[in-house]
């Protein structure tokens, strides 16, 4: 951590309760499956930290989900009908809905940064269709904005689905965000169980897991959904952030 080795009795430590009071878990969630330990040490640094969080989650996922929602919002309320679908159109869904695949084979292998990281260059395809596309310059052309609309939602429809076992949390924003209901992805819960031989307890991670709606798939995102103007999905937080917590540290020690 900041280029010195955690120690609790040196007070080089961070711990989690701390961090949520402050920040949002998924953040946390995220920070440590793309730049965490894998096969070798890493260093958190609160910079790297603020930098993943404001650049990766708020500028790259987070405005790909608000910009979309809201150009749908304002000018149909709801998810548009899609027409004669581009090339561009095909080859993003293509992208995004062959992704499914290999990263559930980096999840099945235990390796998240990569799982992680394939994820995010998804979202950054979904990003330069939109740019490319430009739908807030088809004012004059509805037919071909609802049809760039529609496919940028599919596209975060499927991004949120690849993104669920990292971001959990703001996923289920982002299911409400596209009109879903209900719990999208179920969290796990602690129980205490007694079927060892001598009946002794002890606590297992388990959920109801078919209670929600989440599926490692693409599903068709149905047209006439209702939308609402959004709210932001990530905190973008504030670089004075990163002195205060090397002031925290520097006072532990």
């Amino acid at each position: 951590m900041e280029g010195r080795k955690f120690s609790s009795s040196r007070q080089v430590v961070i711990y989690v309760r701390d961090f949520l009071a402050r920040y949002d878990a998924d953040a946390l969630r995220y920070f440590i499956a793309v730049a965490g330990p894998e096969n070798q040490d890493t260093d958190f640094t609160w910079a790297e930290f603020l930098r993943r969080n404001n650049d990766e989650l708020v500028a790259g996922w987070g405005n790909l989900v608000n910009r979309s929602v809201s150009m749908a919002a304002k000018n149909v309320g709801a998810v548009p009908a899609p027409g004669d679908l581009t090339d561009a159109d095909r080859a993003l869904l293509a992208t995004t809905q062959g992704a499914f695949a290999p990263i559930g084979d980096l999840l099945a292998r235990n390796r998240q940064k990569a799982a992680a990281t394939e994820a995010m260059r998804v979202v950054g395809e979904a990003n330069k269709y939109l740019s490319d596309q430009a739908p807030w310059k088809l004012k004059e052309d509805p037919a071909r904005r609802d049809t760039v609309l529609h496919t940028a939602l599919q596209a975060i429809s499927d991004c949120n689905a690849l993104l669920t076992p990292f971001l959990p949390h703001s996923a289920q924003k982002v299911h409400e965000l596209l009109g879903g209901t209900g719990v999208w992805s179920p969290a796990p819960r602690i129980d205490e169980v007694t079927d060892l031989d001598d009946g002794s307890p002890y606590p297992i991670i388990t959920g109801n897991y078919d209670d929600g709606q989440a599926v490692w798939a693409s599903r068709p995102l149905p047209p006439g959904t209702p939308l609402s103007p959004p709210t932001p999905v990530f905190t973008k937080l504030d670089p004075s952030i990163v002195d205060e917590e090397l002031a925290r540290l520097e006072g532990g020690s």
